[in-house]
């Protein structure tokens, strides 16, 4: 990590107005390797869960360091607009292992420059060990009316309700997820049945929110976006099955920048086996548009 990052971010105090923005704020090493870009960055231990960093957090940091890449590559090519103006639309990522809370590492490679595509991977790196992977397609986000669109909310109000179950020191889930400590997070009980010891469908609805500093940057607003959508507990919860669930893959599409406000995040399941199951979690903004979606495969908690 470079010496001016690291100073930039010890002198910060408490998770201040815009904690994500430090996520995604990365810095360029040097390299070796014309055709390889590498960024310092820092992952603190607000984006965890439990002790274990958020996958959607890790793969947003790693969309911040392919999208400078991107930008820098297009620039020394001699590139179009066009080209430099594109955003992370679909990040497919695979989890190698469980990094730390703190510094990373990042190293970008493009593998195609497009007038409409751009492919482009990234590696998340910890003590020389890459541990996460994500193959990233860069285009033009969706700023476009709809031909058709479905009723993404149902009946999911656009703001917390009056029976909001906030992620705070007197909710349980407070305690766990502390990534409601750089953001605010509220969780829809009508559909998290196990809070209460009841068994129900493998669905989960929850709010959350950047705070201010974050919201008002669109590049931060929308890599927030991409972590939302891997931001639900995991749904088999509602079937009595708890603790973690390691995610084998996962893959996350933004559609478009969000608008300011809540975020809502709705989350099913199609299927819950008996090693593992699958997550579909949607991310609608306050307009009531889709921003992002994700689906990942991950293993069942074996607790009961």
């Amino acid at each position: 990590m470079t010496t001016e990052l690291t100073v930039e971010l010890d002198q910060a105090t408490g998770v201040g107005d815009a904690p994500f923005s430090r996520v995604c704020a990365v810095t360029e090493l040097p390299s070796d390797n014309p055709d390889i870009g590498r960024y310092a960055g820092l992952i603190e231990s607000t984006w965890t869960i439990g002790p274990k960093l958020h996958g959607g957090t890790m793969v947003a940091g790693s969309a911040a360091a392919a999208t400078e890449w991107l930008r820098r590559t297009v620039a020394a090519s001699g590139g179009s607009a066009e080209q430099a103006a594109m955003f992370p639309i679909a990040a497919s990522s695979d989890f190698l292992g469980a990094p730390d809370a703190g510094p990373v590492e990042y190293e970008v490679r493009i593998r195609k420059l497009g007038r409409q595509i751009c492919l482009v991977d990234a590696s998340l790196i910890q003590n020389g060990r890459t541990l996460v992977h994500t193959a990233f397609t860069f285009s033009h986000l969706d700023d476009t009316d709809p031909a058709y669109s479905a009723d993404h909310a149902g009946d999911m109000p656009a703001e917390p309700s009056a029976e909001a179950l906030f992620y705070d020191e007197s909710n349980p889930m407070g305690k766990l997820v502390h990534v409601a400590q750089g953001a605010s997070v509220a969780l829809d009980p009508a559909w998290a049945t196990f809070l209460t010891g009841a068994h129900s469908e493998p669905r989960l609805r929850l709010w959350i929110r950047p705070f201010p500093g974050d919201e008002q940057d669109p590049d931060v607003a929308a890599y927030f976006a991409m972590m939302a959508a891997d931001m639900s507990p995991p749904v088999p919860m509602n079937l009595g099955h708890f603790g973690w669930a390691p995610t084998v893959q996962l893959t996350t599409y933004l559609r478009r920048r969000p608008a300011p406000g809540w975020l809502r995040v709705i989350a099913v399941s199609r299927e819950v086996g008996g090693r593992m199951f699958d997550e579909d979690q949607m991310v609608v903004d306050s307009t009531g548009a889709i921003i992002a979606q994700s689906r990942q495969l991950a293993l069942i908690p074996q607790s009961r």
